[in-house]
């Protein structure tokens, strides 16, 4: 008898639009966390043949100098593209009610326009972004990722 052996992904990509400006926080121990919230088209045909649009509201977390990059080119409307993971995370509210929610780790991130204002829309262009803008986001190199994560949730101020 062969034993399956099963494999985990957790692997999210998105490209969306902020719904508001990003907001950057520093953790007690200095540590950069920007979080902004992505919305995500889906155009579809319904039972009748019409158009739909869906969107999805997805919460975003980026960390260290990405983070601080993040604040400075991004505000409401700036399209991007983010690769991370899934993360779930609880809270409590100030009366008191458990919460809880999934958000996305943000591992890369690259704007999709250029500093000026306009998208980046030539493959050539999109090079010179992707070399210039995409950002990795990761543990110190002496630290785990999923070590450094887990101090860095411990601070998170919000």
């Amino acid at each position: 008898m062969t034993m399956l052996r099963l494999h985990q992904l957790n692997d999210v990509k998105l490209v969306g639009r902020l719904t508001r400006d990003p907001e950057l926080r520093y953790t007690p121990k200095g540590q950069a966390l920007c979080r902004f919230d992505l919305a995500v088209n889906r155009r579809y045909k319904d039972a009748t043949g019409e158009w739909r649009d869906d969107t999805a509201f997805v919460p975003v977390v980026v960390w260290r100098e990405t983070a601080e990059r993040c604040r400075d080119r991004l505000k409401k409307g700036s399209p991007v593209y983010v690769e991370g993971r899934l993360r779930s995370r609880n809270w409590e509210t100030k009366d008191g009610q458990k919460r809880s929610g999934l958000e996305v780790d943000a591992l890369r991130v690259q704007f999709l326009e250029r500093l000026g204002g306009g998208v980046a829309a030539a493959a050539s262009d999109t090079d010179e972004v992707e070399a210039e803008e995409m950002a990795p986001v990761g543990a110190a190199p002496t630290e785990a990722p999923e070590t450094a994560l887990a101090q860095a949730q411990e601070e998170v101020p919000f």
